[in-house]
C-alpha cells in the first residue's frame, strides 16, 4: 500500500513538472497544496472567486494567489469587495505546506471548522487574518512559533478556549485582534513585542486581573470592553501613555482612574459600567471628544476641567456639589452636545431659567439632590422621578 501511494505521488509530481509546462515554474508542493485548498473551499452563491482557478494553467495567475520565483508568498481568498458573499467550507491543513507564505487572508464568509495545527509550519507568515467567519475550536498554540507574525486577526468568529500564552513571545506582533469570539481565561502577561499598537479583545468572556507589565507602552488602541476583567488598572493605564483609543466598558474593574489618562491623545474614552471609585481629577482641560464614565462608583465634585468634553457621560455615579459654571457657559454656546449627570447627588446647576440651550445639545440632571432645570432633556432609561428622596441626600456623604 505504501509503495502504491509513493507511485501515485511520483506520477502526480511528474505530471506537474513535465507534462504541463505552463505550470512548471511553481513548486510541486505548493501546487498540491493549492489543489487541496481549492477542494476544501467553495464560492457562496453569488461569488465567482474560484472561476480563475483552472489547474491546467499557471496557479500564479489565479485570483488571490501571489508568487515569487516558484513559491506562493501570499494567499488572499475571496472577493475583497465590500458586500461580497464570501466562501464556504473549511481551511485545509495542506495550507501549512506553503513554506514561503507571508500573508494569508480570508474575506468574511461562512468558513467553518478549526484553524489547522499546520499553521505552525508557516514560519515566514507575517499577516494572518480570517475575520467574520465561523471558525470554532481553540486558537492553536503553534501560532506562537511564527516569529515573523505582525498581524493576527481572528475577530468575529466562534473561537473558544483561552488565549495561548505562547503568543506573548511574538516579538514583532503589531495588531492583536481577537474580538467577538467566546474566549475564556485570563490575558497572558508580559507581551515581548515593542511594536504592539492595537489590542482588541472586545466581547469575549475573559476574566482575571491585568498586571501593569501585561502590555508594552507601545499600545495605542486598547479595546477590552464586554468581558469580565477585574481589579485595578491604574498601573497599566499610567504606563500606556500613547493611547489614542480606550474601551474598558462592561467589565468589573476597580480602583481609581489615573488623572494622567485625561491628557492622553484619546478621541474616545469609554470606562462605563465598571466599579471605578474615587474622584475624577484631570490636571488640565480635557480635549477628548467623548468621555463615558457612567455607571461606576465615582465620587467627589465634578471637575471644571471636563467642561471642554463634547459628549460627557457622568450619570449613575456618586458625584456631589454644584455643577461648575463652566458647563453652563459651554452649553449656552453649543460646545457641549451631550451632558448626562443624572442619578448622582448633585445639589446645584446655576443656569438662568430663561437661558436657551441649543437644540443640538442634550443635558440631563434628573434624580439628583435638586430640581433639574426646565431645559433638562433625558433619555427614557433615566426614569421619570425628577429628584432624589430627601433622606438619601441628607445621608449621603460622597
Amino acid at each position: 500500500m505504501v509503495k502504491l501511494i509513493s507511485v501515485v505521488m511520483f506520477l502526480t509530481l511528474f505530471w506537474v513538472t513535465l507534462i504541463v509546462p505552463s505550470i512548471a515554474l511553481l513548486d510541486p508542493l505548493d501546487f498540491l497544496a493549492l489543489q487541496s485548498i481549492r477542494k476544501s473551499l467553495h464560492d457562496v452563491a453569488g461569488s465567482s472567486f474560484f472561476t480563475t482557478w483552472d489547474f491546467t494553467s499557471d496557479p500564479c495567475d489565479f485570483q488571490g494567489v501571489y508568487c515569487e520565483s516558484n513559491k506562493v508568498i501570499a494567499l488572499n481568498l475571496g472577493d475583497p469587495r465590500a458586500g461580497s458573499p464570501g466562501l464556504t467550507g473549511h481551511i485545509d491543513p495542506a495550507f501549512g505546506k506553503l513554506s514561503a507564505l507571508t500573508e494569508f487572508t480570508v474575506v468574511p464568509g461562512r468558513i467553518i471548522g478549526k484553524i489547522p495545527e499546520t499553521v505552525s509550519q508557516l514560519t515566514n507568515l507575517r499577516f494572518f487574518a480570517v475575520s467574520r467567519n465561523y471558525l470554532s475550536g481553540e486558537i492553536p498554540p503553534g501560532l506562537g512559533e511564527l516569529r515573523n507574525l505582525h498581524t493576527l486577526d481572528l475577530s468575529y468568529n466562534q473561537l473558544t478556549g483561552s488565549i495561548p500564552h505562547s503568543l506573548v513571545s511574538l516579538s514583532y506582533l503589531t495588531n492583536f485582534i481577537l474580538c467577538h469570539n467566546h474566549l475564556t481565561g485570563s490575558l497572558p502577561s508580559s507581551f515581548s513585542s515593542n511594536t504592539l499598537t492595537r489590542v482588541d479583545l472586545m466581547r469575549n468572556n475573559l476574566t482575571g486581573f491585568i498586571e501593569p507589565d501585561t502590555l508594552p507602552s507601545s499600545v495605542q488602541y486598547l479595546s477590552l470592553g464586554w468581558n469580565k476583567f477585574s481589579g485595578p488598572v491604574d498601573g497599566l493605564l499610567t504606563k500606556l501613555n500613547r493611547l489614542n483609543y480606550l474601551d474598558l466598558s462592561m467589565n468589573r474593574f476597580t480602583g481609581i482612574i489615573p488623572s494622567e489618562l485625561f491628557s492622553y491623545p484619546i478621541t474616545h474614552l469609554q470606562l462605563q459600567r465598571n466599579q471605578f471609585m474615587g474622584p475624577v481629577q484631570p490636571v488640565e482641560q480635557v480635549r477628548i471628544s467623548t468621555v463615558d464614565l457612567s455607571y461606576n462608583r465615582l465620587s467627589g465634585q465634578v471637575s471644571p476641567m471636563l467642561s471642554t468634553v463634547q459628549n460627557l457621560f457622568l450619570n449613575n455615579n456618586r458625584f456631589i456639589g454644584s455643577v461648575p459654571g463652566e458647563f453652563v457657559d459651554r452649553l449656552s454656546d453649543g460646545t457641549i452636545e451631550t451632558l448626562y449627570l443624572q442619578h448622582n447627588y448633585l445639589t446645584g446647576f446655576q443656569i438662568n431659567q430663561t437661558a436657551e440651550i441649543p437644540l443640538s445639545s442634550s443635558v440631563c440632571l434628573m434624580y439628583n439632590c435638586m430640581v433639574p432645570p426646565a431645559q433638562s432633556s433625558c433619555p427614557l432609561k433615566a426614569g421619570f422621578q425628577k429628584t432624589r428622596p430627601t433622606v438619601q441626600c441628607s445621608e449621603f456623604r460622597g
